[in-house]
This record gives C-alpha cells, structure tokens and sequence, in this order.
C-alpha cells in the first residue's frame, strides 16, 4: 500500500509497479503549478508526485524530466563516454569503462532514470479511471495489462510512466509487428501482448525459417519458451503436423494463443504451461532463451535478462533427454553475453558438451536493430559486433 496525507487527512491505495519499483516513501502533491524544475530537484531527492492537475499537463511535466535527465551534468553523457572511448583507442590503452563494467554502469544509470521518471503518480478509480481533467479513457489498456478490474476494491496509484507503457502496449498489440518470415501480409503480423517480448527483431525469427528440418520434425515439434507464438507460427508455416509449445508466463501463454488462432495455426499447437520441457521426446526441440545472463529487475525483464544464464543451462542439460534418435535441438542463441564479457563461448561449449550434445551446423547473421548504428550508445562496441546464432545440436 501507498500512504500520503491531503488535505489534512490519511490517505491510502494500493501501490501497482510492473518494473518492481517500491511504494515510494515521500509523496507530495502536486498539480500545474509546479514548475519543471522544482519537480526535478524533488525526483532527484526521493519525493513522488501525487498529480491532481491537468493529466496532458502530467504528460508534458514527464516530458520535461527526460529532457533534465539527457542534460543533468551529474551523469556522463552517452555522448562523452563515446569520446572517451575513442580517445583511449587512439592512445592504444583500455578505457576505464570496459566491460562488463560498462555493462553494469549502463544499468544502474538505467534504473536511477527509471526512478527518477517514475516520480509523477496517478491515482486510478477501482475501474481503472482516471479523475483527472483532460484524462483519457485508458480502461481498455489498463485491463489487459493487469487483468479484470476489481470493481469494488480500493484506487490504486501507479507511476504515470508505467501507465503510459501500457498504452504504448496496448497500441502494439492492436496494430502488431510484420514478421516476412511468416509470408504475405497482412497475414503475417504478431501482437505482442503486455511484457511478453515482441519479435521485433526478426533476424532470429528467419533463422527458424531457413534451417533445414530435421528428419520426421514435420510430425512434431516442441517450442520451449513460446513467448508471443511467433517461432510456433513459423514451424507450423513450414509444415510441422503438431507443436507443443511450452512457457511458464499466463500472460505468454494468452498471447501465445491469440496469435496462434489468428494465424490459423492453433488447432496444430498444444500450449502447455510448464518450466522447459513437456512430457516425451520429439525430432526437433527448439529454444529462443534470454540472452543477457543479468539479475531482471521486474517481471518485465525476464524475457531479456537469464540470470546464471539458468534458462539456457536448463535448455541444454535437458534437451538430449526430449530428443527422439537422430533429433536435433535448435539453440537460438546472440554472442551478445559474449561481448558484454558476461558469458564466454568456452562457457557455452562447456555446457554443450557437458549435456551429452554436439554442433552439427551453425546459422549466423548479423544484428539489424536501431542501436547497431547509434554510436553514442554506451554499449555500442558489444551491439555492432553481435551476432545471433542457429545452433543445430543433436545427441552424442
């Protein structure tokens, strides 16, 4: 719970954080007269911002926190360490920042904007409404993201940044993400649902696509970690007669399945919610785990962050297991870890050997997203050398 005092009175609600933030301790309230700069210096302090104003005026406060937060001469910019780097390269010396310290600088940088951009609250009505002027009716999206709502129970607050996430999702979800690998538009879009991963990098997607199946994967195929359907749409694209498609997300699992049957590909998979693996064995096992082996902060993380890298050991100490004879596992896997210094590849094939596996082949292609090319971004090094990885392994 939440707890504040206006107007002379105790207040309370329910405290709602999908990024794991904790009920802040210090809440003023705040409305229109509260310039950006004040705002600032009381977000940077600790203070959160219960809003009553104008909610497009919350908006614009947001707004103006982020432009504060590219500027505050506290933190590094992007920009400077770039240089830095540069310079240190010219000197022929390592910079200061190497990784994986680097790494972990750039989230904890991360996660002090978030706190500091969490700062402006809004309060929500049992319903999902919004009692503020010039509010929109975001109902819809609140719903499903956080489910039903509970009509008659008490308000509850959320940081205006988070709902905004919400409705950035919900738009995703209507409008959705073209996948080629899944053919000819407009039949080939996925609509990710709230914190389930969007296949909107789609180099790991044509991977699935192109391998060569394995001999009888057309009768059946296991996808361990179905996420948005996506890789269970594409097997069934090429043919495979039965999916069973595995996650421990309800919220996958839901996504999983809308999908699914908008593709026509539902009657040819079964979902089951269950840690990797499902019962028996198949010709082909295929796996697209996290691929940064970091502590996730929230439950919105856990399809980015695998910390241990427990996912990918657990994927690979089973799969010689659920292989039937001459069956392949398909490992889908970017060296990213590799480049952060997170994770090595003798890592990697240690726990490939160690399973009882082999490499038959490996698919490689380059990483194509936005911050390959963003050379200010503090982890340009490790993006522009990554590269995402079809592993074909089978049993020894």
């Amino acid at each position: 719970m939440l707890h504040w005092r206006e107007k002379n009175k105790e207040r309370s609600a329910v405290w709602r954080s999908e990024s794991g933030l904790a009920a802040p301790r210090k809440v003023v309230i705040a409305d229109d007269t509260l310039s950006a700069d004040a705002a600032h210096r009381l977000a940077c302090e600790g203070t959160s911002l219960l809003w009553r104003g104008d909610f497009q005026n919350a908006r614009l406060l947001l707004q103006a926190l982020m432009r504060r937060q590219e500027r505050d001469p506290r933190k590094s910019s992007a920009k400077a360490r770039h240089q830095k780097r540069q310079a240190a390269q010219k000197q022929e010396i390592l910079p200061e920042e190497t990784f994986p310290h680097a790494f972990h600088l750039h989230r904890q940088a991360q996660a002090q904007r978030a706190r500091v951009l969490s700062s402006i609250l809004i309060e929500l009505d049992s319903d999902y409404g919004i009692g503020l002027r010039r509010a929109p009716d975001l109902r819809v999206a609140c719903e499903e993201g956080w489910g039903p709502a509970d009509k008659v129970g008490p308000t509850l607050v959320t940081p205006l940044r988070e709902l905004l996430g919400l409705v950035g999702a919900h738009e995703w979800r209507k409008k959705g993400v073209e996948v080629e690998a899944l053919g000819i538009a407009p039949n080939n879009r996925i609509h990710p649902h709230y914190a389930v991963f969007s296949p909107v990098r789609s180099e790991y997607v044509a991977l699935v696509a192109q391998a060569p199946l394995p001999v009888n994967a057309q009768t059946l195929a296991f996808d361990i970690g179905v996420g948005t359907g996506v890789l269970s749409a594409v097997l069934s694209r090429r043919g495979v007669k039965r999916i069973v498609a595995t996650d421990l997300s309800p919220r996958a699992l839901a996504c999983a399945r809308e999908n699914l049957e908008r593709l026509g590909c539902l009657n040819k998979v079964d979902l089951v919610e269950t840690d990797l693996f499902p019962e028996g064995r198949a010709p082909l096992v295929v796996c697209n785990p996290p691929w940064v082996p970091a502590k996730p902060s929230s439950a919105l993380e856990h399809a980015i962050y695998d910390e241990g890298s427990s996912m990918l050991r657990g994927f690979l100490a089973g799969a010689a297991a659920h292989l039937t004879p001459g069956g392949e596992a398909w490992l889908i896997l970017s060296d990213l870890a590799e480049h952060l210094s997170l994770r090595s590849r003798e890592d990697l094939m240690g726990w490939i050997d160690a399973a009882g596996l082999k490499v038959l082949h490996r698919m490689d292609t380059k990483a194509n997203h936005g911050k390959v090319a963003d050379t200010t971004d503090a982890l340009h090094a490790a993006r522009a050398a990554e590269v995402t990885s079809l592993w074909r392994l089978a049993a020894r």
